[in-house]
């Protein structure tokens, strides 16, 4: 760079004297040597604004406006010095013209080899992805410029829905209406296109999602707006694949330091259901808290020794304890509380997929009623200082069984907390978790790998949905603002379509949807009906009233209890019934108990084997208890 400027920087300070004189006469009279001075003066110049250290290829805006000031200061000196040994043959005014050459040189001259370097690379460089970037703002600009010093992405275009920037020029880059994006992928071989709309809403990504799966291309999204706006961040560690809570259609609830902790530092803390979704990610975030021991109880040997190992390998500390086997089993409850002096429960043991409780009615309100029993009564019996039910949006109104017994499940803690014991017993309500175990996400994505259909059970179908640390830190901060009785349930925005749920999973595959509109797509979405006891519309709050908790997003409720005792003779009364496995009396003994209950219509099952009739005794103390006709 030196020596080009040692060759360029003389010759503008000629045309410099040109253009003042108007002929050679003016620059005639100064020789070889100061045409040399002159350039020794610049380079000078440009050295103490850092201009020969930049690398060409990565070289900004920001060095040259320096390179610039430094060579104004540079004549502005040569101007002063001359004023006061009174030179009168330089003409003074030749300074400012030859600092506009000068400028207009080293702006061209390195720009164009940055340009050069750049393209070079490119057209060498097979492996940068070829992209574009949807959104011609301050935030595409930004990631424009970032990509260009990048190997790994790119750019040859925006995409933007603003008319007055369509056909425009933007870093560098042509903007496109969103109208052309189809063809402009073809044309252009892009691979992927980058959303760079921080602050868009849900809806806005669902329709761009929409657009960029008609035109066959796979989508991006830039990172959080203090991440777009970060130039030093290199563009992988901006750019990231778009993920459905991105369309959640409400921004994630965080929670409040103060409450999250206040039932887990230094405290014993038991989480049944420990190996599920909810009840593994309730024992990741409990060990970052620092309890002074964590019980772990489940079920299934797999899924306890999986948590087991994690919880171990990543937080050696936190002193673990594994126990293998059922809630229902009172005596090893009792065994755990008892010898482990457990301050706080988490129950998040039950059986919850709708369509295979509602095939095994009597196991799943087994596991789910005598289970909450079991801890319920445990938890007053050994002075647990915090007990928090995790139940479901299905316990509202329920037409099936699996949400009549998470019902039945929040009749007991409130039971238990009208008894008057020590413990504090709460609940959380909340919609559907995603990507927990029998979630319709992980289905979904099991049948767009297999090429598809997509079921739906119906076109209109509605689920709250929120995230698994969501529904995790729910749980742990309403266990430090429970009162006791409470019934806690996060404000969940609006409820979201499975449809459109589907459409955008299709979508994020870089897929379409096949339709008689468009039959040469990839993804059928086929409707199979709905499922037995299942709604189309699910409920989050009551006929109860409904008071603010200590979080914004959190609603306390307070709603109506049996008697403890009268609930006591009933759960014993439909434990009965199931032994029966007769469905019309175990339904008719769960409507005792949950007046809102709404059975469905269950399509007939085979014949059973003909068993034992029920023993006469055992009924009649049914028909004793229950106050209508079986």
């Amino acid at each position: 760079m030196i020596g080009a400027d040692l060759i360029a920087l003389p010759c503008c300070f000629l045309i410099a004297m040109l253009l003042r004189g108007g002929d050679l006469k003016l620059a005639a009279n100064f020789g070889p040597g100061s045409y040399v001075l002159v350039a020794v003066v610049t380079i000078a110049a440009f050295s103490i604004s850092d201009l020969y250290r930049a690398v060409i290829r990565f070289i900004d805006q920001r060095l040259l406006s320096v390179t610039g000031i430094a060579l104004a200061i540079a004549i502005l000196c040569a101007y002063v010095a001359m004023f006061v040994i009174k030179e009168e043959r330089f003409p003074r005014s030749a300074l400012a013209i030859y600092w506009f050459i000068v400028f207009s040189y080293v702006i061209a001259s390195r720009i164009g080899m940055r340009n050069f370097l750049r393209n070079h690379q490119d057209a060498t460089d097979s492996q940068a992805e070829t992209v574009a970037i949807y959104g011609a703002g301050d935030a595409g600009a930004r990631l424009a410029r970032a990509m260009r010093g990048s190997d790994e992405y790119r750019p040859v275009c925006f995409f933007d829905d603003k008319r007055a920037l369509a056909e425009r020029n933007v870093a560098g880059l042509r903007v496109f209406p969103t109208a052309r994006l189809a063809e402009a992928v073809a044309a252009m071989g892009i691979r992927a296109v980058v959303i760079a709309l921080p602050t868009a809403p849900p809806e806005r990504l669902r329709d761009i999602m929409q657009r960029l799966a008609h035109a066959g291309v796979g989508a991006k999204i830039l990172g959080r707006l203090v991440d777009a706006a970060d130039d030093k961040a290199p563009p992988r560690a901006r750019i990231r694949e778009i993920k459905f809570e991105d369309l959640l259609g409400r921004a994630p609830v965080p929670p409040r330091l103060d409450l999250f902790a206040r039932c887990v530092r230094g405290k014993t803390v038991l989480v049944t259901g420990a190996g599920g979704s909810i009840g593994s990610e309730l024992c990741r975030q409990i060990v970052t808290l620092g309890p002074a021991r964590l019980h772990l109880l489940d079920h299934s040997e797999f899924a306890l020794y999986t948590v087991r190992q994690e919880l171990a390998t990543r937080f050696p500390d936190v002193p673990v304890e594994a126990h293998l086997g059922s809630v229902c089993n009172a005596g090893l409850v009792e065994r755990i509380l008892h010898g482990g002096a457990v301050d706080t429960i988490y129950h998040a043991a039950a059986y919850k997929h709708v369509p295979l409780v509602e095939a095994n009615i009597v196991e799943g309100l087994r596991n789910n009623v005598v289970g909450a029993q079991v801890i319920a009564g445990q938890a007053a019996r050994h002075g647990v200082d915090t007990c928090v039910l995790i139940s479901s949006d299905k316990a509202v109104r329920p037409t099936n069984i699996m949400g009549a017994s998470k019902r039945i499940a929040e009749l007991i803690f409130q039971a238990a907390a009208a008894r008057g014991a020590d413990t504090t017993f709460c609940m959380v309500r909340f919609g559907n978790v995603l990507g927990s175990s029998g979630s319709v996400i992980p289905l979904f994505q099991r049948q767009i790998a297999r090429g598809g259909p997509l079921t739906i059970t119906h076109p209109d179908v509605t689920r709250y949905f929120m995230l698994i640390p969501e529904a995790v830190q729910l749980v742990v901060q309403a266990g430090a603002m429970a009162k006791g009785g409470d019934v806690f349930v996060l404000d969940m925005g609006e409820p979201v379509r499975i449809v459109d749920l589907a459409r955008t999973l299709v979508a994020l595959s870089g897929l379409s949807e096949k339709t008689p509109q468009n039959p040469g797509g990839d993804i059928e979405i086929r409707t199979i009906g709905l499922f037995p006891g299942e709604k189309l519309h699910e409920e989050l709050l009551t006929d109860g009233e409904v008071f603010p908790s200590e979080h914004p997003r959190i609603m306390r409720m307070k709603e109506s209890a049996l008697h403890p005792s009268v609930l006591d003779t009933f759960i014993t009364c439909l434990m009965m019934a199931c032994e029966t496995h007769e469905r019309p009396m175990i339904e008719s003994m769960v409507k005792a108990i949950v007046t809102e209950y709404n059975p469905q219509p269950v399509p007939a099952a085979p014949a059973p084997t003909p068993a034992a009739a029920p023993e006469p005794q055992r009924l009649g103390l049914i028909r004793k208890f229950v106050p209508f006709r079986i």
